[in-house]
């Protein structure tokens, strides 16, 4: 049996991700394909549009046959990071082969450089630190460090968002000794960061999200962008709970925090560093909205993925302490949030031998990521209002993974 893994948000599900979707079974005649996908935060560190058990479904609908969390200590974290802990929970399921997308759509390009950079290492970390002295973030700074040491074109291209996913994938695959084969297609059309809606049928889920919560535009609008489940999954959330989610609905918790908590406590919470939570001290004293805020704090050294990230960690109090382990250990358990009759069967066969707990419910099983997980929840649950608040404040604890 063929096991192939991905790596997703879904933040919507859109037809890119179903061409994505179609295209892994086909190029790794998988039998059982499983997602692993952020919960109700994100690697930019924006709360989620819709929650994960809607996001589940939309999956689910679309022909994943599992659905496993990345815990909030992985999910919000730098490529790095999220790579590590997402590859150790496919490792853990018994993944045979990764397939992600990338602007290279060579999976060629990508062991090349990971043999180069590898046998570069030390002069390529020295660049690093020499192009942050510089002023340069620190994604500008690793790309400039990369294009001053490459000796030949074979190699990726490490400004693009996707390629430095999948770096960072098959990076650590290897650190890991993984038994995964990893994979990649063309990502076309619709950039990653790119906010308008200019083809016909494919776009980013960064440029439905900015029409639906940027623009206010109607649910039809973004239609002829996703399969028909997730718009019928997303007009039943929206008739439901009259919103979708985003910082614009938590900003003022933030600046709650922010204004009231001691610089102490702020220099506590996992990446501030040099003083950066003075500076959003500062500008949470007169910025009337998010968007306002993060154009005031946004710096050349400091990308607004960084800054978003930084701000959501205040926003959920989590510490330096509280994510270190994140960075030195494994996934420690497969959290279940749904699965397809595949999907199950498969589980059936393997859950006696996997190496982790396998979670299906919260309830009956402890770790300190889950009481992370718990709580980040708990804070997503309050850009609700109302009975909705209510529902959301318990869905972490009454919803059973979604069978399909």
């Amino acid at each position: 049996m063929k096991i192939a893994g991905v790596i997703v948000e879904y933040n919507p599900f859109h037809n890119g991700h179903l061409y994505h979707l179609n295209e892994t079974r086909k190029v790794t005649s998988a039998d059982v394909v499983v997602a692993v996908m952020s919960g109700s935060f994100l690697q930019r560190g924006e709360p989620a549009l819709v929650d994960k058990w809607s996001r589940t479904r939309m999956a689910l609908q679309n022909g994943v046959d599992i659905v496993i969390e990345l815990p909030y200590v992985y999910a919000t974290q730098k490529a790095e990071i999220f790579a590590k802990g997402a590859i150790s929970l496919l490792s853990s399921i018994g993944v045979d082969e990764l397939c992600f997308g990338s602007e290279s759509g060579s999976i060629h390009e990508f062991q090349n450089t990971i043999a180069f950079v590898d046998s570069h290492e030390k002069e390529y970390n020295e660049r690093i630190k020499y192009f942050m002295s510089e002023g340069n973030n620190y994604p500008k700074a690793t790309s400039l460090a990369f294009q001053s040491l490459q000796g030949h074109e074979d190699v990726l291209d490490l400004s693009q968002p996707n390629n430095i996913l999948g770096f960072q994938y098959v990076r650590a695959i290897h650190a890991q000794n993984a038994p995964i084969r990893p994979t990649t297609i063309l990502r076309t059309k619709a950039g990653y960061h790119d906010q308008e809606l200019t083809d016909t049928k494919i776009a980013s889920a960064t440029g439905i999200r900015n029409e639906l919560l940027s623009k206010g535009s109607p649910l039809e609008s973004i239609q002829a962008y996703v399969p028909e489940p997730t718009y019928n999954e997303l007009q039943q959330y929206k008739e439901t709970y009259s919103t979708f989610h985003g910082w614009h609905k938590l900003y003022h918790l933030l600046r709650y925090k922010l204004l009231t908590a001691s610089p102490v406590k702020l220099a506590s919470i996992y990446e501030a560093e040099e003083g950066l939570e003075n500076r959003l001290i500062t500008m949470a004293k007169t910025a009337p909205t998010f968007q306002d805020f993060m154009v005031a704090v946004k710096t050349k050294r400091y990308t607004w993925t960084r800054i978003q990230r930084f701000a959501l960690h205040i926003l959920t109090e989590t510490t330096k302490d509280e994510m270190r382990p994140a960075l030195e250990d494994r996934a420690p358990y497969l959290r279940l949030l749904g699965m397809s009759g595949v999907g199950r069967s498969y589980l059936n066969e393997i859950k006696n031998s996997l190496p982790v707990p396998l979670v299906s419910n919260i309830n009956q099983f402890h770790h300190p990521f889950l009481t992370t997980e718990r709580r980040v929840n708990q804070v997503y649950a309050l850009g609700f209002t109302g009975k909705h608040q209510e529902e959301f404040l318990m869905k972490e604890y009454k919803t059973s993974p979604i069978i399909l």
